[in-house]
């Protein structure tokens, strides 16, 4: 008869070993050996009776029955996990905190997470992934998401951390090149260069509700790479304000129009945990909150 460790153990092995790709990278989260982490999986096949990994000299992949198994126990692992935090306490706080964030509060913000969180949470590891991607964060395992712009009806949880402008602005070279903007008019003559949101270009956005879709010479969907591109003397480029904030001090970049009024977008914090948020992701709220000015 096999016993409810004996079950847990097999179960968490093969778990641990599809989140880090290898029997090695399970082994490092477990602290043990790769091929005892490889055992305990193959012991959990026979008694299922199925093959939950292809296993190749170089690479695991689940399969189809492998995935149906890991869609159903991994978010009661993690269930298990997030219980256990639930009922820590502010000093004994600890874990992995996985946030996913886009890329513009990656380039602006993250860096100072990680020295001020790690300061006063040291238990707490901090693991960020940066991408616009709108991530699925029930799926992919995440703790915590930030947004920008409008929520969508997805059944998580929002915390609102601030709402933050949008600003116009080019680098002193190309206006020296083309000249300084004094109208919205003006815009039509220079070269605009436009955020890609889910394919589309995003418009310059006004208070008034009013909004101007400029003649692209460059489109991305990359904020950085447009930031860089705007750097690089290409055009005039629509941010949030704060991803602006440092290229502003520097002179690197000059704001455009400043006479005009932006439209404002929200910036929020969503999980999926209901009211029972671990303590670790509980924190990290509230190091948001306190620092919200830096979204702004």
């Amino acid at each position: 008869m096999v016993t409810i460790v004996e079950k847990t153990a097999g179960l968490v092995a093969f778990v641990r070993t599809v989140d880090a790709g290898s029997f090695s990278g399970a082994g490092r989260l477990l602290g043990a050996s790769p091929s005892a982490v490889s055992k305990s999986v193959a012991r959990l096949e026979k008694r299922l009776g199925v093959r939950l990994l292809q296993r190749s000299t170089r690479t695991l992949s689940l399969t189809a029955e492998g995935n149906v198994y890991y869609d159903f126990v991994a978010p009661l692992l993690q269930g298990i996990e997030n219980a256990e935090d639930v009922v820590q306490s502010e000093a004994s706080a600890k874990g992995l905190l996985r946030v996913t964030v886009p890329v513009l509060v990656g380039r602006s913000l993250v860096s100072g997470w990680v020295r001020e969180f790690s300061q006063r949470c040291p238990n707490i590891k901090l693991e960020v992934t940066v991408t616009d991607r709108n991530v699925d964060i029930i799926r992919e395992g995440y703790d915590l998401a930030i947004r920008i712009g409008n929520l969508e009806d997805t059944g998580l949880i929002g915390r609102h951390l601030a709402d933050t402008s949008y600003i116009l602005a080019a680098s002193p070279g190309y206006l020296a090149d083309h000249g300084q903007l004094e109208t919205l008019a003006d815009l039509k003559h220079h070269a605009c260069l436009r955020y890609l949101l889910a394919g589309r270009p995003f418009p310059f956005m006004f208070t008034d509700g009013s909004s101007f879709l400029p003649d692209g010479r460059f489109d991305t969907d990359d904020a950085v790479t447009l930031t860089q591109a705007a750097l690089d003397d290409a055009g005039i480029i629509q941010l949030p304000a704060f991803a602006l904030r440092d290229d502003l001090l520097r002179g690197t970049l000059i704001r455009v129009l400043p006479q005009e009024a932006m439209a404002t977008t929200s910036i929020h914090a969503l999980h999926a945990f209901g009211r029972q948020v671990p303590m670790r992701v509980r924190l990290f709220i509230e190091y948001l909150l306190e620092t919200r000015q830096r979204f702004i």
